[in-house]
């Protein structure tokens, strides 16, 4: 794939493969398969009425598989219920082009806070942050970690720049300190930050007190559109 071939042949993807294994082995894999399967029983209700819900709403694909960057530089699809209008891309880059206040936000972002393309069910499930669940099939599948960086795209890789070796050191995260610190509300450089201190400083232990620290975040839903 063109994008692959790009991310293996930049130096920050180069300096990364030298760490084989991502941060935290074993125990780190360990805890990810035992909560990821958990929260899939427990949260198989809820799956099933939300994926009606996507389903009913113009009839169009329940999930969306969207190609972003993971440990070492390998790509893979990471799942979310879909949000979006079918046609999205086309809705995007038409508002980009006769907004420039917008256009501005999405080059440093990566994100719009009022986005043309997100439906009304959709934004309810981005809002309680419902529409990452699916995500749990990439964790058990290896692709995820329950914490960790929130995984990029090609293009925002170049924008962490030198901390882009921290990132390629572990599994992207279904949560993680950005996401438990703000989130949008946060600037896209404090993103970087905070990515590069959860991997430099890593443990087991933190890694619980995030996922303790997410339920109130995702209830609170601060900085989540």
């Amino acid at each position: 794939m063109k994008s692959a071939t790009r991310s293996a042949n930049s130096p920050f993807f180069n300096a990364a493969t030298s760490a084989s294994q991502p941060i935290g082995g074993a125990a780190k894999r360990s805890l990810d398969i035992f909560i990821a399967c958990i929260a899939l029983v427990v949260f198989s209700p809820l799956f099933l009425m939300i994926a009606a819900m996507v389903k009913f709403t113009d009839g169009g694909s329940v999930f969306y598989g969207h190609r972003r960057i993971g440990h070492n530089g390998q790509e893979f699809r990471c799942m979310k219920f879909r949000t979006m209008v079918q046609n999205g891309e086309k809705v995007l880059q038409d508002y980009l082009r006769n907004n420039p206040e917008a256009y501005e936000e999405w080059r440093t972002t990566r994100k719009l806070q009022n986005d043309p393309r997100v439906t009304a069910v959709g934004s309810v499930l981005r809002k309680l942050s419902l529409d990452e669940l699916p995500q749990l099939l990439n964790i058990i599948k290896g692709e995820m970690s329950i914490v960790g960086p929130r995984p990029v795209v090609e293009d925002e890789l170049e924008m962490y720049e030198a901390s882009a070796f921290y990132y390629l050191q572990t599994r992207p995260g279904l949560t993680g300190l950005w996401q438990v610190s703000g989130r949008n509300d946060v600037s896209y450089e404090t993103r970087v930050a905070m990515d590069t201190m959860y991997v430099k400083n890593w443990s087991i232990t933190k890694d619980l007190l995030i996922i303790m620290r997410t339920v109130p975040a995702v209830c609170m839903s601060r900085g989540s559109y």
